[in-house]
């Protein structure tokens, strides 16, 4: 099919792009030319949820405006770097405080300072903590406008031992990194190398609760 003069003239969607002054390709073109310094196969988004209370229209702005910029950035590149969006929850924060829209709140107000997820369901008997039940009404939320996602569990991560290396790593720095120290103070030492190893190959389930002081709860292992 020939194209008119008058098409061959029209700026491509991605020309568009690429001079739009809109914020989420703002955003995306900074993606782009970090990219171009530190090249990746997968660029991953990921917005935060923390399930202390009921998802609002804060929880759907973040997801919304991330939303935005992963299709800018798409866009821009021509969907040839895959990308991925995490909605990552902090169901092991601590309850600091009981939310004023949720029953059984005497029973709640006995589990201050617990992880969200050790933590009964004040709705019902549905769910196994008050994180959980959360959880599903976040994503029934999200689910509800089509939002293109993956959803993570902090618990889930935690008890899986997912964090581990990382957090050994920190530990081995935690020094350094008080002190500014650039960031190849990454580098494990080899006594902490040999103990992740062991760490990781530790499958047992009763062994990873005794490594995460007990809050890993049957279901989120």
């Amino acid at each position: 099919m020939v194209m008119t003069a008058a098409e061959a003239q029209t700026p491509s969607l991605r020309e568009l792009a690429e001079q739009s002054n809109a914020w989420p390709f703002e955003e995306a073109r900074k993606i782009v030319a970090r990219l171009k310094k530190t090249p990746k196969d997968v660029v991953i988004f990921e917005t935060g949820y923390g399930p202390s209370g009921l998802p609002h229209i804060g929880t759907f702005g973040e997801v919304a405006r991330t939303t935005m910029v992963r299709h800018a950035f798409r866009v821009l590149t021509g969907d040839s770097i895959k990308t991925r969006l995490i909605s990552f929850s902090d169901d092991m924060d601590g309850l600091r405080k009981v939310p004023d829209n949720v029953p059984n709140r005497d029973m709640m107000a006995s589990h201050l300072g617990k992880p969200l997820t050790r933590v009964p369901d004040p709705f019902s008997n549905e769910y196994p903590s008050f994180g959980a039940a959360n959880n599903a009404r976040l994503r029934a939320f999200l689910d509800r406008f089509g939002f293109a996602y993956e959803f993570v569990s902090s618990t889930d991560y935690y008890c899986s031992g997912r964090f581990d290396e990382t957090l050994l790593r920190m530990l081995a720095a935690y020094d350094r990194v008080l002190a500014g120290a650039p960031r190849d103070l990454l580098a494990v030492p080899a006594d902490l190398a040999a103990h992740r190893h062991r760490v990781a190959g530790a499958d047992d389930r009763a062994q990873r609760r005794q490594r995460h002081g007990g809050l890993c709860r049957p279901g989120y292992e």
